[in-house]
C-alpha cells in the first residue's frame, strides 16, 4: 500500500516549515526520514524540532507520534484538522473506510462526527475535538494482502493525500458490517445516493472478503436496484454462485422478514419495501 510523504533527497536541506507546507497531517517518523538529512540529525535533534514549532503555535501536537501543521499567520487554537487526512494518518497503513469513506465520497445520507478506519494491527479509539476515531483492524483474509485486499485509493484532499476506500469496496463493507454504518436505512439510502458501481470490482472484493452471507447482501442490493445501477443478470448469477446454501437472516439480529429463496435471505419487510421511519 502505497504512503504519500513529501521527502527530500539526502543532499538538499529540508526546511520544516516547508515539510509543514506540504503535509497537513504527518506522523513522526515521516517526518523523521525527511529530516535526518542522509543521518546527519538523530531522532532526538528531530524530537527538539517539532517540540519548538508546537511552542511556536506552527504545529499542534495531537497525540504520540503525530502532528497537525497550523497554516502561516493562523492562529492554532482556532485550526481544524480535515477528519479523513487525520484518519490516514492514525497508523501506518490507515484507510478511511465504512461510512467515513462514503461521506468522504459525498455519498453518506447522514453526515457523521465518527469515523471508521482500517489498519492491519490493533490501534485505541481516538478522540480529537468533537471527532471519533474508530479504528477496525482488517479481516484476517485480507491483513496480509496487498491494499488490504484491493479497492484502495489515494486521493489529494485538503492540501495532503487520503487513503479511502472505493465506493465499490464501500458498498461490500458497509453491508458487510451495517452495526458499524448506522443500520439498514442508513445503509440502503447512502448508497442508493452512488449512481453508479463497477460491477466486476464489487464481485472481485466480495470474493475476496470471503463472506457467503455479504455476498447475499450484495446480490440483494443489486438486483433490488439493478434498473438504476444496469446491474446485468451475469453478474447477479455470479452472486447468487457465492451466497449461503441455507436461509440465513439479513439482519445479524435475525429480525423476522420475508424469505426471498434465490438469495437465501430472511429480509425485514422494511428493506425489502424500503419502507423507513418506525425501526432504525
Amino acid at each position: 500500500m502505497g504512503i504519500f510523504v513529501a521527502t527530500m533527497s539526502a543532499n538538499e536541506q529540508m526546511k520544516p516549515t516547508d515539510y509543514f507546507d506540504r503535509n497537513p497531517v504527518f506522523r513522526f517518523d515521516d517526518f523523521a526520514a525527511a529530516h535526518a538529512a542522509g543521518g546527519r540529525r538523530s531522532r532526538q535533534t528531530t524530537a527538539s524540532a517539532l517540540k519548538q514549532h508546537v511552542a511556536a503555535g506552527r504545529l499542534l501536537h495531537l497525540r504520540r507520534g503525530l502532528y497537525a501543521s497550523v497554516p502561516r499567520g493562523a492562529d492554532p487554537e482556532r485550526h481544524t484538522v480535515d477528519p479523513s487526512l487525520l484518519a490516514t494518518q492514525l497508523a501506518p497503513d490507515g484507510v478511511v473506510a465504512y461510512h467515513a469513506a462514503l461521506q468522504f465520497h459525498g455519498k453518506a445520507y447522514s453526515l457523521w462526527s465518527r469515523f471508521h478506519y482500517l489498519t492491519r494491527g490493533r490501534q485505541r479509539r481516538f478522540a480529537f475535538g468533537d471527532k471519533e476515531f474508530v479504528p477496525v483492524q482488517a479481516p484476517a483474509a485480507l491483513r496480509n494482502l496487498p491494499d488490504l485486499g484491493g479497492g484502495v485509493v489515494e486521493q489529494p484532499h485538503a492540501g495532503g493525500v487520503v487513503r479511502v476506500t472505493t465506493l465499490e469496496r464501500s458498498l461490500v463493507d458497509v453491508l458487510d458490517a451495517p452495526e458499524r454504518n448506522g443500520g439498514w436505512e442508513e445503509v440502503w439510502r447512502s448508497l442508493e445516493m452512488v449512481e453508479f458501481f463497477d460491477p466486476d470490482a464489487v464481485l472481485a472484493y466480495t470474493r475476496a472478503l470471503g463472506s457467503a452471507l455479504t455476498a447475499a447482501r450484495v446480490g440483494y442490493f443489486l438486483e433490488q436496484h439493478r434498473d438504476a445501477l444496469m446491474v446485468e443478470d451475469q453478474h447477479l448469477q455470479a452472486f447468487r454462485d457465492l451466497a449461503p446454501g441455507q436461509p440465513r437472516y439479513l439482519d445479524a439480529r435475525r429480525e423476522s422478514g420475508k424469505l426471498v429463496k434465490e438469495w437465501n435471505l430472511v429480509v425485514p419487510e422494511r428493506v425489502l419495501n424500503r419502507a423507513w421511519g418506525e425501526v432504525s
